[in-house]
């Protein structure tokens, strides 16, 4: 038995793989990753690919970098772990003061979980308690978007709304009150962009006006909804659903998890319509995607009404095993400091730019009905016949046997429904995004047809 056969054959009989059905797993030869170098991930029988998905979205720097490997191994000759609960560490309290620098508006508290998810999970037990605890207890719901996707946890669930997800879990889940999905090549108001005049979001407007007494937060993806295929929000969309919150008093929190850390053109999408969350949810890219770390950043203003006696019992009762871990926040701390030191925000103009020609001539093939992109996130969708908009059958996984071909050109990515995700790492050459889009090319004419 190979190398890679001893692998596979425990990862068949013992693994059990996220978002896979694992039935059809072994019927086509997974890719052993076993190193990764700069943009490039090398499989067990040597052959390099592109990460074209950033390892799921989370790749800055490229993988391996000296810098952030540097920081991990000499905060190792200090300190593993060490708990927050009662204690503190150096680089917790850093990286506090540095999220609390660079995050826009007033953020200026920071809670450390381990994912996304829980990030999100922090954000909604935080807003619900707030209002409790200031005299409002009635404020209760949430108000979230049409195909939303906030992460696996069940709060995140709850305030999810991809059926394909999330559906089944339905009777574990609290309701939630739902804006229409801003999609504007299938609006579900049936409207046109721009003369709709933004429908989508001044529906918020008599959703709080009617609920608003009983409403604790809003939660939204800034700018772009990720899991939902890279659905783009038209401009102006995020400030609407802003300015309505604060008239109506209902808190904003931002899901920043797959926007932040440069992936949209700026640090943090909110800033591109000028949006001050009152809680952000960060992770991702927060360590350039080296380590397990999330954190969910508060106003002054939130924070403070979990302020009081012991027995006052106004205490955030939460926490994780592993929250702050030192070396989590050592490799979050090199992961920005090396976006200073590089100007890597403003050397990703280029390559998006790059990205947005190219995926001109994507979007001409015969079998896509639109690509979409925000900054270094796209969405390519593949359709059957691209004059009706009409899909293809579900079972032929189209997109599936898409991403496929493209590892035989040396391109790993991921679908999304129908969609073809692109997520380069944000150190990406203009080379590197020529090698995707070739790929991504080859791919599609390969299983649709030219």
């Amino acid at each position: 038995m190979s190398h890679t056969q001893e692998i596979l054959s425990q990862d068949f009989e013992h693994l059990w793989h996220p978002f896979t059905q694992m039935k059809l797993w072994p019927d086509e030869p997974p890719l052993v990753i076993e190193r990764g170098e700069g943009n490039y991930l090398i499989d067990s029988e040597g052959k390099r690919y592109f990460d074209g998905v950033s390892s799921l979205w989370v790749t800055v720097h490229g993988h391996n970098h000296p810098a952030i490997n540097s920081a991990i191994a000499e905060q190792l000759k200090h300190l593993d772990h060490s708990t927050l609960l009662g204690l503190t560490h150096p680089l917790a309290a850093r990286l506090a003061a540095e999220l609390a620098r660079i995050t826009p508006g007033k953020l200026n508290k920071a809670f450390y979980s381990e994912s996304g998810s829980t990030a999100v999970e922090i954000a909604l037990k935080i807003a619900y308690q707030y209002w409790q605890q200031i005299g409002h207890p009635e404020k209760k719901t949430f108000v979230a978007l049409g195909e939303a996707y906030h992460g696996d946890t069940i709060g995140a669930v709850s305030v999810g709304g991809i059926d394909l997800f999330h559906q089944v879990y339905g009777p574990l889940l609290f309701p939630v009150h739902r804006l229409p999905q801003p999609f504007c090549r299938q609006c579900p108001l049936g409207l046109k962009h721009p003369q709709c005049g933004l429908a989508c979001a001044n529906a918020l407007e008599p959703m709080l006006a009617e609920h608003g007494d009983e409403i604790c937060a809003l939660i939204v993806e800034p700018r772009v909804q990720g899991a939902a295929g890279i659905i783009v929000q038209p401009e102006g969309y995020l400030h609407r659903l802003w300015e309505i919150c604060k008239k109506h008093e209902v808190l904003f929190i931002a899901d920043e998890v797959a926007t932040g850390f440069g992936r949209t053109g700026t640090m943090f999408s909110c800033e591109q319509e000028g949006v001050e969350p009152d809680l952000m949810c960060l992770g991702k890219g927060i360590t350039g995607g080296v380590l397990p770390l999330a954190a969910t950043m508060a106003t002054d203003r939130v924070y403070e009404a979990f302020l009081g006696e012991y027995d006052d019992f106004k205490t955030f009762f939460h926490g994780h095993t592993y929250t702050g871990n030192p070396l989590a926040c050592a490799a979050a701390l090199a992961s920005l400091e090396l976006m200073e030191k590089n100007q890597v925000v403003q050397r990703t103009a280029p390559v998006i730019e790059h990205l947005a020609k190219g995926l001109e001539k994507i979007a001409q093939m015969e079998h896509v009905v639109q690509v979409r992109q925000h900054g270094l996130m796209a969405g390519v969708e593949i359709t059957a016949d691209k004059s009706t908009d009409t899909p293809y059958e579900p079972g032929l996984r189209i997109p599936h046997q898409i991403i496929m071909a493209a590892r035989k050109h040396g391109v790993i990515i991921r679908p999304l429904g129908d969609a073809i995700v692109l997520m380069p790492p944000l150190s990406s050459t203009t080379e590197d995004i020529d090698l995707l889009l070739d790929a991504l090319g080859k791919a599609i004419a390969e299983v649709c047809g030219s």
